[in-house]
């Protein structure tokens, strides 16, 4: 890949930002508003944001000690066993199909999320009309059109990136910038609107429909694998780290990506509590838009609706970009099937690129029989646990390092950096434990990762890995 088609520091930072504050900012504050009172949800944001702060630590540590492992979080999966032995090949593997599956998951939400904000202007792809029936399935003609546009999304962002990484990487810079500006904009005009009855009580019981009761410690563990999912990306630039035209860049955009990201998160979604009632909150599935018309009417809804769009198609051109890199990059280290790391004329991982939204459109399937906030909830949800594991890994490999004392010749940020690895690690069990407390959500969780059992013995491919990296590897 040539120089022109590598990524400087503000295309890096804006696809941290641009992954990260993606269908999250749109959604979550209904999905919060399901599981915790506004007490809740503020401690949830708070406990993440501190978690998420200590493992972004450790990615930025791990690129400096050890910067020719490359292509995500789970790389570092393999270093936990014995160098070329099964295991650390296996681990390896697993930790890549569980976080590529995550990834294309995840650009699903997004997706769905496009698809309810487009219904702004297009107010038929929530029409609950019956367009046919077969036994007890009913096909809606609002389903069956979200269906359509969120697969024209994904295939259209599809041959948007295979045109070249460098130009779909500023068309999400163009559209990360614009997202910023219209949020701030958005803050300020909620300031003006923010009802402080609206959030009374501060901090109060959840009880569901069935009666259940929640306290406060109850909804923060539930809420944490919700707020988690809207720092998932803050990796991105970790993961295009060998596309990086300086090295230095991917930390830097790292921290300033978590950072603005973060402001825009707590902000946003405390407004939205401020300034919609709870009741309308929790069966909103546009909670921004609603927000914002009650403030300026139509014509503000129409505004935001806008900006969302924009701003999720750039993050789905992220996001499309991310989840064919993953498991191209394991595939060079031969951590995932050789035919992955097949590339087009413009360096991009055409085969990867074709085989992760073929997946992807799968998910797509989610919104046929549901409503898009229940697709959306139930993607995330996965998604965010299929991310915990490599987040864990990492974790766990920053404390091998200074247990070992490997790449500390001298011993200097030995301890600083095992404290650092500690609090990672541990909150990474935490909400990992929280998030599979339901049993069905563990089986089919488990049932996601265990799959790629299946494939494992494709990398073992030997003449495959020959002739396709010394294809990868012509001038």
């Amino acid at each position: 890949m040539g120089n022109q088609q590598k990524l400087g520091f503000w295309i890096l930072t804006s696809l941290v930002i641009g992954n990260m504050v993606g269908s999250g900012i749109f959604m979550l504050p209904q999905s919060l508003a399901t599981v915790a009172s506004p007490g809740g949800a503020i401690l949830a944001w708070v406990f993440t944001g501190l978690g998420v702060l200590f493992v972004t630590l450790v990615f930025g540590n791990l690129g400096k000690r050890k910067p020719k492992l490359q292509g995500g979080p789970q790389i570092y999966a393999k270093e936990l066993f014995a160098k070329g032995s099964n295991a650390a090949t296996l681990s390896g593997f697993m930790s890549t199909w569980g976080y590529w599956i995550g990834n294309l998951a995840g650009n699903i939400a997004i997706i769905t999320t496009f698809a309810s904000y487009l219904s702004t202007f297009f107010p038929v792809l929530t029409s609950q009309s019956t367009w046919f029936s077969i036994g007890n399935f009913e096909l809606k003609v609002g389903n069956a059109l979200t269906f359509a546009v969120c697969t024209i999304v994904l295939w259209g962002t599809h041959f948007i990136v295979l045109q070249g990484m460098e130009g779909a990487g500023k068309l999400n810079l163009a559209a990360t910038i614009a997202k910023v500006a219209g949020f701030v904009l958005f803050i300020i005009i909620g300031l003006t609107a923010f009802e402080k009855s609206n959030i009374v009580p501060f901090i109060t019981d959840q009880v569901s429909q069935s009666g259940h009761t929640t306290g406060l410690l109850g909804q923060v563990n539930a809420a944490a694998v919700i707020t988690l999912w809207a720092f998932v990306g803050v990796e991105s630039a970790v993961v295009f780290a060998s596309k990086a035209k300086k090295q230095s860049d991917v930390k830097k955009a790292t921290i300033l990506g978590l950072l603005i990201a973060l402001a825009l998160y707590i902000g946003i979604s405390t407004l939205v509590m401020g300034i919609l009632p709870h009741d309308q909150l929790v069966t909103s599935e546009k909670p921004l838009i609603d927000a914002i018309t009650l403030v300026m009417g139509p014509i503000g809804g129409k505004l935001i609706a806008a900006l969302g769009l924009i701003s999720l198609m750039g993050s789905t051109i992220g996001w499309v970009m991310l989840s064919a890199e993953i498991p191209a990059e394991a595939a060079k280290q031969r951590l995932f099937m050789p035919r992955f790391m097949q590339q087009n004329k413009n360096g991009l991982p055409v085969f990867s690129l074709i085989v992760t939204n073929g997946l992807g459109q799968l998910f797509i399937f989610s919104t046929v029989s549901n409503s898009i906030s229940t697709a959306f909830n139930f993607v995330i949800y996965i998604a965010t646990l299929s991310y915990l594991v490599p987040y864990l890994i990492a974790s766990a490999f920053q404390l091998k390092l200074v247990y070992t004392g490997e790449t500390y010749e001298n011993g200097m940020h030995r301890f600083g950096d095992g404290i650092i690895g500690f609090i990672a690690c541990t909150y990474s069990i935490y909400v990992l434990i929280a998030g599979t407390a339901d049993i069905k959500t563990f089986i089919f969780g488990m049932l996601l990762l265990f799959s790629g059992v299946f494939f494992y013995k494709f990398i073992k491919d030997e003449e495959q890995y020959h002739l396709i990296y010394s294809d990868i590897k012509k001038p």
